[in-house]
């Protein structure tokens, strides 16, 4: 059925064809002696022979004569027969010798079973195949979808004794029938389903005989599971000839042999293939080949496989036989990605990857290729091509030998990042007296111990100490294995403990021109420092391809995200939740809305907000709020508010690796959640004053906390809204100065009524205007109380080094006492005009002496004191020049005199200025993390 020409039973006529017809029947001979049966009685074996009919006539008739039930016992021996018989034959066929010719004129192409999933999908491979402008093609296919594991099912149900063996065999059959229908028509369809059923029949009688001895050789399975392969290669052949391109199909087992060189492993025989891939080819000259991948044999004839990924491996192999000029896998993914882009979603595609990059991304688990698969086309120079079948516009990954003109900059060195979970970290220490390298000698030794599979080991330089990472499957029997090993050792003090670690994962960051890179470690560390990751042991190999980490499980995505981010492979994102999208809230998610394209366009910054909750209801998402509509969203879609529910959605999303939270209240409670977010590793930003000036030790051990971990706590806002005040201060400290005094005008509500107060103009108009444009909090006597900026100076004072309270700030209170047990804020502004009388004469008393009212604090660091006041400004005074709401800060320190003290001045109220100065800190949080700044 495959093609092959028929000679006629006729007696040799030449020397060539007396001596193919002595060694075919040299086999026969020599199988009429071992076989159970009388092979001069069985006619059709006979002439099978005598007409030098191929393998594959010779496999069918075998399969179906001579594994009846009544020989089950001796199923195996008949099999190995069968071969042997079928290198008789290929003795026979041996005497044309076409030139196989090699070079760039192949192109070798593998599908794997998605892209052979449906009738439409070979259909397409064909089209594929047909596009290709090369000289010669050769295609490698897998079985078609989930019928490899089909394939084992039967198998298994046979040896197990279960009768459903032969529905499960139907309904392979069925599957193929009805693929071969919707795609074949004519002869070709007809051919394919004798050929189908002639198969189907023999592999009844195979199962059946397995069914009786209850089991199946390794050979035997391997066997039965290549048909997938047989089928799909044929299908394909015929849909190509169809077009009217000819082309033939190839079963791989007469070309590749390989050897068990392991557990589950095999090493192909090249010397051997190539041999027989020039006899097949002597026979069957053609320009386009469609092979059966994943099915060999060994150097004896027996059928086997190439086991895991082995489609991939058959191409390889069969690219480096024919030298070809370029090996395709095709799959239905673009390419190869820079991480699992089920785990980081801004994971991109990769132009180009080396062998060893490959290797490495493979060995750590990346969707990749197998390792085995890189070495036939590495050692003759031919790259391997990644592309997806679904999306043929993407150009895909090409793996070979590193470009000569790839770099060394930083977003080019690391090329991915790959993790390894559900390991356990073991870790053996011993005494200083204990032999440096008889501990090393010793652990080595659980390399041996059982089969467990080492994926990390550590030692350290002092060799007293060894950790190594192992399955969590397997930590258990090696655990046990190490206590017995080294009994005495542990008895007498020599060794201190073996020490399981479970939970554990390893995150890898690969890339050849890591080694003449400077810096990358440093930059991977800091990345996982400030995404508050905790590393547990460290190992990085002399070539330098790879660092890898081993973390808990429980942070290893965020890991990924994180050194993903810092690397610029994709953008660096922080997920942010608002607390309070009040007036201050409210703007800064507009200003957000509007910036958002600006920032991922300009400084690779993807601000996404995630959590939005307010006093009643909150608004959640995995992956980023609607900026445009999160009014409508939070009325539609919002939930009751629970803070502690709204921090743990923020806490356990695990598509984001940093995360912020953002108080935009000014609420005394949420902001006594601050140290425990931060211990969380959530990044906290905020105008809220009430944590910085609440109890003194709350403030120092945020304030430690923040020093010692690289979590964040950022509250510029708190002082001047918008204005550097908190930056300004710090660095004059953190560069050497010395502060003597801070004095300011900190409120712009009360700026703004002292600017205004003036002429013949009331106290409580002034007020009145101030509340209506918004200046003012809903009561008034919040401002005029003076507590506000009370907060502002006690802030401040610790940030100047100053232990003080609250309570230690004396201030002067503008709200008449009279009037500060008013039931509400009506009743108090109906009562304020009667106190403008008091007002206007303080107002008049400034004046004659050329000055002007003005509220201020002040921070006296050389007397470690602070006071809130009422005091008269001479009016060439800074303070006196003042308009609108401005907020004005002067320091005098070491360096700024009082003559000359280094002023800042600006708006210093308002709902735009303080989103803004929020804004700012989150800009500054995500420059820290690793955006440009």
């Amino acid at each position: 059925m495959r093609g092959h020409a028929v000679a006629s039973p006729l007696p040799p006529a030449t020397a060539a064809a007396r001596r193919r017809h002595r060694a075919s029947s040299s086999g026969r001979e020599v199988a009429s002696q071992c076989w159970k049966y009388d092979l001069s009685q069985d006619r059709s074996l006979g002439a099978s022979l005598r007409i030098g009919q191929s393998q594959g006539s010779l496999h069918r008739h075998c399969s179906a004569n001579l594994l009846r039930p009544a020989a089950a016992k001796n199923c195996c021996f008949s099999l190995h027969m069968y071969f042997f018989l079928a290198a008789a034959i290929s003795v026979e066929q041996d005497g044309v010798n076409t030139y196989l010719p090699k070079g760039d004129m192949w192109s070798v192409h593998k599908f794997g079973g998605t892209c052979m999933g449906t009738p439409q999908r070979i259909q397409s491979v064909a089209d594929i195949v047909l596009g290709d402008s090369s000289e010669r093609k050769l295609v490698i296919v897998s079985a078609m979808s989930k019928v490899t594991d089909m394939m084992y099912n039967l198998v298994h149900k046979a040896q197990s004794r279960n009768d459903s063996y032969t529905i499960a065999l139907e309904e392979v059959s069925e599957k193929h029938m009805a693929a071969a229908k919707d795609l074949l028509d004519g002869e070709d369809l007809a051919r394919f389903l004798a050929q189908l059923h002639s198969d189907v029949s023999n592999l009844r009688a195979m199962l059946r005989a397995i069914y009786i001895a209850g089991h199946a050789t390794e050979s035997f399975s391997d066997f039965v599971v290549g048909h997938g392969e047989l089928w799909s290669a044929q299908m394909l052949s015929y849909a190509i000839k169809k077009s009217g391109a000819p082309c033939t199909w190839m079963d791989t087992r007469e070309v590749l042999v390989v050897k068990p060189s392991g557990s589950n492993q095999v090493d192909p025989d090249y010397l051997e293939s190539e041999k027989r891939l020039q006899k097949w080819f002597s026979r069957q000259p053609a320009e386009m080949i469609i092979a059966t991948g994943f099915i060999a044999s060994t150097a004896e004839n027996i059928p086997t496989t190439l086991k895991r990924d082995g489609s991939d491996f058959s191409a390889a192999i069969i690219g480096s036989l024919v030298r070809a000029r370029q090996v395709t896998i095709w799959t239905d993914v673009d390419g190869v990605f820079s991480a699992d882009p089920r785990k980081v979603s801004e994971a991109v595609i990769l132009s180009t990857l080396s062998y060893q990059e490959a290797w490495e991304m493979s060995y750590f688990g990346a969707n990749v290729l197998h390792p085995r698969t890189i070495i036939p086309v590495m050692k003759d120079n031919i790259p391997i091509v990644i592309r997806n079948m679904f999306n043929i516009s993407a150009p895909g990954t090409m793996i070979c030998r590193q470009p000569a003109n790839d770099n060394g900059d930083l977003d080019a060195c690391v090329k991915s990042f790959a993790t390894i979970d559900n390991l356990a970290l073991v870790n053996v220490e011993g005494s200083v007296s204990y032999t440096h390298l008889d501990v090393y000698k010793r652990q080595v030794y659980i390399r041996f111990i059982g089969s467990s599979s080492l994926q990390n080991i550590v030692q350290a330089s002092s060799e007293h100490s060894i950790c190594f990472a192992v399955p969590e499957k397997e930590v258990a029997a090696v655990s046990a294995a190490l206590h017995v090993r080294f009994r005495e050792a542990l008895a007498a003090g020599r060794l201190s403990k073996v020490e399981v670690i479970n939970g554990c994962s390893i995150l890898a960051a690969v890339g050849l021109r890591m080694a003449s890179t400077p810096g990358v470690s440093a930059i991977l560390f800091d990345a996982l420092a400030k995404a508050n990751i905790n590393v547990r042991a460290i190992a990085q190999g002399c070539s330098e391809y790879n660092i890898t980490v081993v973390l808990k499980q429980e942070d290893c995505v965020r890991a990924l995200r994180a050194a993903h981010s810092r690397f610029f492979l994709s953008k660096t994102t922080l997920a942010v939740g608002i607390i309070g999208p009040g007036l201050i809230g409210g703007t800064l998610l507009n200003q957000l809305k509007d910036q958002a394209a600006v920032l991922k366009e300009n400084m690779n910054i993807d601000l996404r907000v995630i959590g939005i909750t307010g006093s009643s209801m909150m608004l959640l998402s995995d992956t980023g709020i609607d900026s445009t509509q999160w009014k409508e969203l939070l009325r539609k879609e919002g939930e009751p508010a629970d803070i502690a529910n709204f921090v743990r959605h923020l806490s356990d999303n695990h598509v984001f690796p940093n995360k912020v939270l953002v108080d935009c209240t000014a609420d005394t409670s949420v902001a006594s959640h601050y140290y425990d977010w931060l211990k969380k590793g959530i990044h906290v930003i905020t105008p809220n004053k009430k944590a910085n000036s609440g109890p003194l030790d709350r403030y120092l051990k945020l304030r430690t906390l923040q020093r010692a971990s690289y979590t964040h706590y950022f509250y510029e806002a708190t002082v001047g809204a918008g204005l550097p005040i908190i930056s300004t201060l710090r660095g004059l400290l953190e560069t050497g100065d010395k502060i003597l005094r801070i004095e300011g005008i900190f409120s712009g509500t009360l700026s703004y009524i002292f600017n205004n107060f003036e002429g013949t103009r009331t106290f409580s108009d002034v007020v009145a205007e101030a509340k209506e444009a918004g200046y003012t909090e809903p009561d008034p006597r919040d401002d005029l109380s003076g507590t506000d900026v009370a907060r502002k100076v006690i802030i401040l004072a610790r940030e100047s080094g100053l232990r003080l309270e609250l309570s230690d700030i004396p201030v002067n209170s503008l709200v008449p006492e009279a009037l500060a047990s008013c039931s509400s804020a009506d009743e108090f502004m109906q009562k304020l005009p009667s106190f403008d009388q008091d007002w206007a004469r303080q107002r008049s008393d400034a004046e004659a002496a050329g000055e002007v009212l003005r509220y201020v604090g002040v921070v006296d660091a050389v007397n470690k004191k602070g006071q809130v006041e009422l005091r008269r400004y001479k009016r060439d005074h800074p303070f006196a020049q003042l308009s609108g709401s401005d907020n004005i800060i002067a320091f005098t320190t070491s360096r700024y005199k009082e003559q000359q003290p280094l002023i800042v001045r600006g708006p210093g109220a308002g709902a735009e200025v303080t989103a803004g100065g929020v804004f700012c800190d989150i800009l500054r949080l995500a420059s820290y993390l690793g955006a440009p700044s």
